[in-house]
């Protein structure tokens, strides 16, 4: 006997969801969320990550979240008007909590008198590569922060009528921020340059005065960082006398200094961690010249400066 399968006239549709898509995001407690954001940084969540959702938005206004700031990373010489304003914002929405601010490769004094006016907790400022910060900005703002306890510049040398930090700045900002105990004054591909054409200037005071100028105002330092400057011996030496708490010294690419003899010796004795002269700057994050070292001796070669002290 044959089975006779039936075959319905109409085969029933199956039901189409209207429902919309699952977004699990939204879901999310708030502690895991701004974890996120905390791993996104500050330009990740300012460009995209507070316009996933509502609750994104929200969870991105929590002061807490812009304690520590860090624009390390922006493309180098453009947009700067457009990362000024970006961490006017991230300061802004501290609301007075940032304690650690990191910018390279932008910024003016307008920037910085907004930030200092805004941060009473600072605590460490981090400037890199900002060729456009005055000096007299820089005593502005160590004025006003008189608690920091680390401050570190890439910065150009005072240049004529340029921009830039003279060693009475320095003076200044070491007498205006007696908690600090880091610091760094880090030069860019430059090398101070003798005058052949006067003779009768002796250079070798002047390549020291940055040297004591943090000497005479910052003798609680225990980590310093003069890196590719022009300081001599004697600069160094001041730096040892006046300085006991030093732990760590890093003078990379201060090829002016020589520590042959008994000043290199004292060095090693001194300094628990100590960086000379010729060792590897792989891992210095600023200036990025195209991939290669900006300050090696060759670079020297590109740019002469005279400089107005």
């Amino acid at each position: 006997m044959r089975n006779t399968v039936l075959v319905p006239n109409k085969i029933p549709a199956v039901a189409s969801s209207s429902a919309p898509p699952l977004r699990p995001w939204i879901e999310l407690p708030s502690d895991v969320t701004a974890n996120i954001l905390l791993r996104l940084g500050a330009e990740g969540i300012l460009t995209s990550a507070q316009k996933v959702c509502s609750a994104w938005w929200k969870v991105s206004k929590d002061p807490s979240l812009w304690r520590v700031i860090d624009f390390s990373n922006p493309r180098q010489g453009i947009l700067n008007d457009h990362y000024n304003a970006m961490c006017r914002r991230a300061v802004d929405r501290s609301q007075g909590q940032l304690v650690d601010l990191t910018i390279q490769y932008f910024g003016d004094d307008a920037l910085m008198d907004c930030i200092d006016d805004r941060s009473p907790n600072l605590k460490r400022l981090k400037l890199g590569t900002c060729f456009f910060i005055s000096g007299d900005c820089a005593i502005r703002i160590a004025a006003k922060l008189g608690q920091l306890e680390e401050l570190h510049f890439t910065l150009r040398p005072r240049i004529g009528d340029r921009p830039g930090i003279g060693f009475t700045h320095i003076e200044g900002i070491g007498n205006s921020c007696p908690m600090l105990k880091s610091f760094s004054l880090n030069g860019f591909k430059c090398k101070f340059i003798r005058c052949e054409y006067n003779t009768s200037i002796d250079d070798r005071y002047f390549r020291n005065l940055y040297a004591y100028a943090i000497s005479k105002s910052m003798p609680n330092l225990r980590h310093l960082q003069v890196f590719a400057h022009w300081m001599g011996n004697k600069g160094l030496e001041r730096i040892l006398n006046r300085c006991p708490r030093l732990e760590s010294l890093d003078i990379r690419r201060c090829f002016d200094l020589d520590l042959q003899g008994d000043l290199g010796k004292r060095c090693r004795q001194q300094i628990k961690y100590l960086k000379l002269p010729n060792d590897s700057v792989c891992d210095v994050p600023w200036p990025n010249c195209d991939g290669g070292d900006p300050f090696s001796t060759s670079a020297f070669c590109s740019e002469h400066y005279e400089y107005n002290y």
